[in-house]
């Protein structure tokens, strides 16, 4: 071993610096746009079947396909008063929970000509009075 003893120890060579990371491939600006429009375009599609679909199933099937309903009015906490055209007729319906009545059966001629506007011509007051002025003129005629 006393050969080993003359040489010098062997010098620790420095680390070799780290290699350089890999360059990140260069992003195409216009591929990840297109990318995200093919996305965007992909939800709304489905957004608008969604809705479709939503519109289809929830329309009334068979005789409920003939109701509409003019107006409503509010006479008590949990009680109104309901205009509805069924065919040529209107039926003005007293409903509460669990009770519906029909009130009144009119043709739809009988109805004021702002009433043949449909729900808007109901709105608010204008509805209440009419629906008043209605009853007085039932009980007066019969």
């Amino acid at each position: 071993m006393p050969a080993l003893a003359g040489m010098a120890p062997p010098a620790i060579a420095a680390d070799p610096a780290p290699p350089a990371p890999a360059p990140l491939p260069t992003t195409d600006l216009t591929s990840n746009v297109g990318q995200m429009i093919f996305g965007l375009v992909i939800v709304i599609a489905l957004l608008v079947v969604c809705l479709w679909l939503i519109k289809r199933l929830g329309a009334p099937r068979g005789s409920a396909a003939a109701l509409k309903v003019l107006g409503a009015a509010p006479v008590g906490p949990r009680e109104r008063v309901v205009l509805v055209e069924l065919g040529e007729k209107v039926l003005v319906l007293g409903v509460a929970p669990g009770n519906v009545r029909t009130l009144h059966v009119m043709g739809k001629d009988e109805l004021p000509p702002a009433a043949a506007g449909g729900p808007a011509a109901f709105a608010g007051k204008d509805f209440a009075g009419w629906l008043k002025q209605s009853l007085e003129r039932s009980r007066n005629a019969g």
